[in-house]
């Protein structure tokens, strides 16, 4: 009886495959929204004024292709002017702007500016922390126009770990939250000292270690990342041990040092990215806009290139946004379509036809057009509605996680085929014969649709409409 069960289901099959239908989706080139990826509004940056400060509160860049992340950099004296008293407004207020629009936040608190006299709050320094007057670019001076604490004084650090548990309390693990950067060693964050209170190599490598270790303790369920130039900011050698250390750890790579300077030294360190880009999204930050373009090292050519070289999933809007766009359009929408991971259904084969409760066979063949791997990973589905929108049958590939879909190069991304058996309603839910839409889905192992694709026929929930079936 076995043996006939399996021979009528496979002329069944047999008959059904004798009518299929074949679509291949054409790719509609718009610049998607998607989690874990895109371009970066430096909503604050170090100085609160830089760049949000001219948006209206309704403004949240939906007019900038691509833009999914408000970052908020600020000195830690903005956050917590008197201690165990917080500012929670200077990030909540931004934060709830694009979370209510879909968008996330990232976040820096850093305790070492040179326009700020106490960028770590003085009442750290008030109550016995350890640390030196300074001034740019001429080192320790005790009558310098700035203070730098000791970044390993028990006191300063003690203090510092309350103040990242309370952010942690509000921040960590929350789905709102695209990354975090360890941003308290270092002048404005980015971890070196040359230009302000010069800290000997030897004790700043100890010193970044006790900051990537509070952090690693302090937000275990955030991407947390650090700035390329811990590990010195022109070094090529290939030998980072600080990096390294923080790859181990789990943090991944920022490089604040995209066209800074002009060519050939646009940037340093996309060998660094080769050590992240494979397993943890990398972040990259130009210079200044307009900072760049009066030292002539702006090229929008360049920027496209650092997204291709480090494998980026995020760039930074490092100016005042519309006037970005406005004169860079061109490049903003061509990294729109690389940056991070573009998901896109090359063909899908189907039946036509098939009983209730019968096995089919579907193929379908996905690629990644972006420039890094889909790191949050995920699972093709099919989708069945009827006549008013109600799902018939959702049917998961679970076999199949888009995560592991290869990058390459601009216009060389590989197809990858896929064959894989559904059936709908098989024992329950109840369902009727009849005539149904068939959608496509990228999403969660247990059928919700997570990422756009670009295609036609979104209904709205990240499904596409790609065809009908059946049901007899």
């Amino acid at each position: 009886m076995r043996c006939l069960r399996s021979l009528l289901l496979g002329l069944a099959l047999s008959a059904v495959a004798q009518d299929r239908e074949t679509i291949r989706p054409v790719d509609d080139g718009r610049v998607l929204l998607n989690p874990g990826m895109g371009w970066t509004l430096h909503f604050y940056s170090n100085v609160p004024q830089n760049y949000g400060s001219k948006l209206e509160p309704s403004d949240t860049l939906a007019w900038f292709p691509g833009c999914s992340v408000a970052y908020l950099r600020i000195p830690w004296a903005y956050l917590e002017p008197e201690e165990g008293v917080f500012n929670w407004a200077i990030l909540d207020t931004p934060a709830q702007r694009w979370i209510a629009r879909g968008g996330q936040i990232a976040l820096r608190i850093t305790c070492s500016e040179s326009w700020l006299r106490f960028a770590t709050p003085e009442w750290v320094k008030n109550a016995g922390a350890k640390g030196v007057f300074w001034d740019y670019g001429k080192g320790v001076s005790e009558k310098g126009a700035f203070w730098d604490p000791d970044f390993a004084d028990p006191i300063f650090l003690s203090k510092l770990e309350q103040m990242l548990k309370a952010l942690a309390a509000r921040y960590d693990g929350n789905p709102s939250v695209a990354f975090l950067d360890i941003g308290t060693y270092g002048l404005w964050g980015e971890g070196h000292t040359g230009a302000s209170s010069q800290v000997p190599q030897a004790k700043m490598d100890e010193d970044v270690k006790r900051h990537i270790d509070l952090h690693v303790k302090v937000f275990p369920r955030t991407l947390l990342c650090i700035s390329d130039d811990v590990s010195g900011h022109d070094n090529q050698s290939g030998n980072y041990p600080l990096l390294d250390y923080a790859r181990a750890r789990g943090v991944t790579l920022r490089d604040d040092s995209i066209l800074v300077q002009p060519p050939p030294r646009s940037w340093y360190h996309a060998d660094q990215a080769a050590r992240y880009w494979p397993m943890l999204p990398v972040i990259l930050e130009h210079e200044h806009y307009g900072s760049s373009v009066h030292r002539k090292a702006w090229d929008p050519g360049l920027l496209l290139k650092s997204v291709e070289d480090y494998h980026a999933s995020y760039m930074s809007i490092h100016w005042w946004p519309r006037q970005l766009l406005e004169e860079n359009r061109e490049v903003v929408e061509k990294i729109g379509r690389r940056l991070g991971y573009r998901l896109q259904l090359r063909e899908l084969t189907a039946p036509k036809e098939v009983a209730v409760g019968q096995w089919f066979e579907v193929r379908w063949t996905w690629a990644n057009a972006g420039v890094a791997p889909c790191y949050g990973g995920g699972f093709p589905a099919l989708t069945l509605k009827d006549a008013k929108g109600g799902l018939v049958a959702v049917l998961v590939d679970d076999g199949f996680d888009v995560k592991s879909l290869p990058v390459a190069a601009p216009g060389e991304a590989k197809p990858v085929p896929r064959a894989c058996r559904f059936r709908a309603g098989h024992v329950a839910p109840t369902t009727a014969p009849g005539e149904y839409e068939v959608f496509v889905s990228v999403g969660r192992r247990d059928g919700t649709p997570v990422y756009a694709l670009p295609m036609a026929g979104d209904d709205g929930a990240r499904r596409y409409a790609v065809g009908r079936l059946t049901l007899r």
